[in-house]
């Protein structure tokens, strides 16, 4: 049986490949000197809407549209990806008159996007083109157009959308961090738009949310004997048991590890109680406080254990690097 599979050029492969890269790399670079007025009217435009950018766009212009509004979606400009041959046909009620559209297409003459330009406009809907073609019917219909022109597709051809598609790429990037910065979005709102991230768990989860649901918080009296120590300390599971007063305040504590060292040191440990064995003034940290903190505190103090405390300093639980490992906050 022959094949069909080709004979690989090496070194054409890899000269395509970088030619490539090339190509790609001075169209984006093409884009800041082209950067200017348009720029700052479409980024004004956005910001004086009360309702969504609506992202549209077909074919290939249609795929980096999508990742344009989740973009902006994502870094507090609220966008919505509508396709121009749907909106056609019931999906232009998604558009409101709050909105304002952002129109992608390289030639500026895609059919199906404007075939609709006209109902648009009738909205009173603002509308800003990306387009590299300056006389198109698409940057002529709007109210400002944003120049994405390139000099040459990546493509060996001249013809498959790749050169272009990066600049549009880029272009969108470059809209939502003007966006981003002109709305004073910061890492705690990144954050609450990314809850399932590493970022939202750094940001988002405190230490009250690591804190077990169940079973007592392993403390004692100062009082108590070394057995009912050794208990609380196994019931907690993390072999660690603070000391508090009467009224809950931590006043030392007590690890497996001091345990061991007691141990090795030969100590008679039968007439020892809470007091005497614990070491006073451990570290805490606040239950408001973000997880975060307490992998940072863990770290600096070379511990694996920390008692943790509700304000009015009542001690509440303990957090071991395990609890942060299965929260994946380290």
């Amino acid at each position: 049986m022959s094949s069909n599979i080709p004979t690989l050029d090496a070194n054409r492969v890899l000269q395509l490949a970088r030619d490539a890269l090339d190509i790609e790399s001075r169209a984006v670079e093409g884009l800041k000197s082209r950067l200017g007025a348009p720029f700052v009217r479409a980024i004004s435009m956005i910001l004086a809407c009360t309702g969504r950018v609506i992202v549209m766009g077909m074919g290939k212009s249609g795929h980096v549209g999508r990742k344009i509004a989740a973009t902006l979606a994502s870094t507090g400009t609220p966008a919505q990806f509508v396709h121009p041959a749907e909106a056609s046909h019931g999906d232009l009620g998604m558009v409101t008159r709050s909105d304002i559209v952002l129109a992608i297409s390289n030639s500026g003459e895609s059919d199906e996007l404007n075939a609709i330009l006209p109902v648009i406009r009738r909205l009173g809907v603002p509308m800003v083109a990306m387009t590299g073609r300056s006389e198109s019917t698409l940057a002529r219909h709007a109210d400002v157009s944003l120049d994405s022109s390139v000099v040459q597709e990546a493509c060996p051809l001249n013809l498959a959308p790749t050169a272009s598609t990066i600049t549009q790429m880029a272009l969108g990037d470059a809209l939502a961090v003007a966006l981003l910065d002109a709305r004073g979005f910061g890492k705690e709102d990144f954050a609450l738009s990314h809850p399932g991230g590493a970022l939202g768990r750094r940001l988002l989860v405190h230490v009250r949310d690591l804190l077990g649901t169940h079973g007592e918080p392993p403390c004692v009296l100062p009082s108590a004997p070394l057995p009912e120590v050794l208990h609380v300390m196994s019931r907690g599971g993390m072999g660690i048991a603070a000391m508090v007063d009467h009224d809950g305040r931590v006043v030392g504590v007590f690890t497996d590890g001091d345990l061991r060292r007691l141990i090795e040191s030969g100590t008679d440990l039968r007439q020892l109680d809470a007091r005497s064995l614990m070491r006073p003034d451990p570290r805490t940290i606040r239950a408001d406080a973000l997880a975060v903190e307490v992998a940072s505190l863990m770290e600096t103090q070379k511990i694996t254990s920390v008692l943790v405390v509700d304000e009015h300093d009542r001690f509440v639980g303990a957090l071991n690097t395990n609890a942060l490992l299965r929260a994946k906050v380290i």
